[in-house]
């Protein structure tokens, strides 16, 4: 039997994604957001509010990158979450990271963090209940050390950071249990 347990955000897992943006003077600002998913085989929805830092520099450029946070960088994912650019001038310095310019787009990318999404602002979504940046994804560049064999990101050896809502909580992701569009064929045949 389940038990109530009132409003809560339960989905899980969520990812911890690094938000990078350019100000008006091209300085780096980063923020972690857990609350981010792809919506259409080329757009990322970030559900981020409108006063981050981070925001108000994609609202001006056009532009942002979306990194994987992973386990060797878990304490700098997790300061970009806890820290506010609006507070803190120098919060992408204190880190020690190196940013270079995308090749795609006016945005930062974060040498540290193995995958990186370069996106185009596609589109803003404010109702009364959300606050939505959607972006293009116009590349997607990764470390060696992250691909398969064939050229393909493996999720087993990025060790990406998961978020948990119920205790707040990091982890990695880990063993592969299945293949999607395969693991439920047998009950098409019924």
């Amino acid at each position: 039997m389940k038990r109530d347990l009132g409003v809560i955000p339960a989905v899980y897992p969520m990812p911890v994604l690094m938000v990078a943006a350019y100000d008006e003077d091209n300085k780096v600002n980063v923020m972690n957001a857990a609350w981010g998913m792809i919506c259409d085989m080329d757009k990322i929805a970030l559900f981020i509010s409108e006063p981050h830092k981070t925001t108000q520099n994609i609202l001006k450029t056009k532009a942002f990158t979306v990194s994987l946070a992973d386990r060797d960088h878990m304490d700098v994912a997790d300061f970009f979450g806890i820290a506010t650019g609006n507070k803190m001038s120098d919060k992408f310095e204190r880190t020690g990271y190196t940013a270079v310019k995308s090749q795609h787009v006016q945005a930062p990318v974060i040498d540290e963090f193995p995958v990186v999404m370069e996106c185009e602002l596609a589109d803003v979504v404010s109702t009364e209940h959300m606050y939505c940046i959607v972006g293009k994804i116009v590349n997607v560049a990764a470390e060696e050390k992250v691909l398969s064999e064939g050229g393909k990101i493996d999720p087993l050896k990025i060790n990406a950071l998961i978020f948990d809502q119920f205790q707040h909580g990091y982890y990695v992701t880990g063993e592969k249990v299945g293949q999607a569009w395969n693991a439920g064929k047998d009950l098409m045949k019924q």
